[in-house]
């Protein structure tokens, strides 16, 4: 029997095979070798599959084609699901390695660092269509912010796609399916408050490709889907989350931004009641101008006052 790989390289493949041809020849010129590639098809037609022919002389290529579909993120899922290696490397389709020595860094990194289980690099943003790139660290205070709480990503998603993190397999947890629009953040939270130490490349190992047909795209400011995923995230994660300043900033710019006034405009998509720190929220809110609201240092004096508030009256 042979011995599991080291690395996983789970790719969650959907018809985008010109896409799929970048991230295939990156991997393909690796000079790191103790990998696996996973692909889990979620495509309704064969292109995937006749593609990946090409590729059978690839290490190790393990190509699955879904017998439903499964959507975004159960297909994530089952790539991992199906993965046998030591360490997972989820790599969207419309990503790819940076340079031939991308999958070296990330062992070295896991083999120096044994105690940690998730580790994550610098990446670029490629956005082809209007030819710009930009290559996002994490900086000083992102990395303290980071390691003092999981929770302090609600200030800013500091950790990047998925695509950037190399997770230890036996760390068993999985992206829920519930989830598309915050479904990354969902899960780094989750997963660093399993494991608690995380690990950082600061080096971009990794090109994130930017294009039209991602669920970021057409869900951003979309009330029918940031609504219910926002209250599902706070009711899973558990209320005492608004505790924290960044968190409660998180969901009262959410708020300010959707334009919501009343309980009412958040039931519409979500059939819930609210918890009162969130109705503090709106209610304070809903007695200032939306053209006032929206002046940031205005808006920020009223977040604290109202933070404080729910912290005196214990709400």
């Amino acid at each position: 029997m042979n011995a599991a790989p080291f690395i996983s390289i789970c790719i969650p493949a959907y018809k985008r095979i010109d896409f799929l041809q970048r991230l295939l020849d990156s991997i393909a010129i690796q000079t790191y070798g103790d990998y696996e590639v996973v692909i889990t098809d979620d495509s309704p037609d064969d292109s995937v599959s006749l593609f990946v022919e090409k590729y059978a002389d690839l290490k190790s290529v393990q190509y699955i084609r879904n017998k439903k579909s499964l959507g975004t993120p159960e297909n994530w899922n089952e790539a991992i699901r199906n993965a046998t290696g030591k360490w997972i490397k989820l790599m969207h389709d419309d990503d790819w390695f940076a340079d031939k020595n991308a999958l070296q860094l990330f062992y070295d990194e896991a083999l120096k660092n044994k105690a940690s289980s998730f580790i994550f690099c610098a990446y670029t943003n490629v956005n082809l269509a209007i030819k710009s790139n930009e290559t996002v660290h994490l900086n000083r205070i992102a990395k303290f912010l980071l390691r003092k709480s999981p929770l302090n990503l609600f200030k800013k998603q500091f950790i990047g796609p998925p695509s950037c993190t190399l997770i230890r397999k036996d760390t068993d947890v999985f992206y829920d399916n519930k989830f598309k629009w915050v479904v990354d953040f969902e899960f780094y939270i989750r997963c660093l408050l399993k494991v608690k130490r995380f690990c950082y490349i600061n080096q971009p190992l990794v090109n994130i490709g930017l294009n039209d047909d991602q669920v970021t795209k057409y869900s951003f400011r979309v009330p029918e889907v940031e609504i219910p995923e926002n209250q599902m995230l706070v009711e899973k994660l558990g209320f005492q989350i608004l505790r924290n300043i960044f968190v409660y900033d998180y969901y009262w710019r959410f708020y300010r931004n959707l334009g919501i006034r009343d309980q009412m405009d958040v039931k519409k998509y979500f059939d819930k009641d609210l918890h009162p720190w969130l109705l503090q929220m709106i209610r304070m809110q809903s007695k200032v101008s939306p053209s006032i609201l929206r002046i940031g240092i205005f808006s920020k004096f009223l977040m604290c006052w109202s933070y404080l508030i729910s912290f005196r009256k214990n709400i």
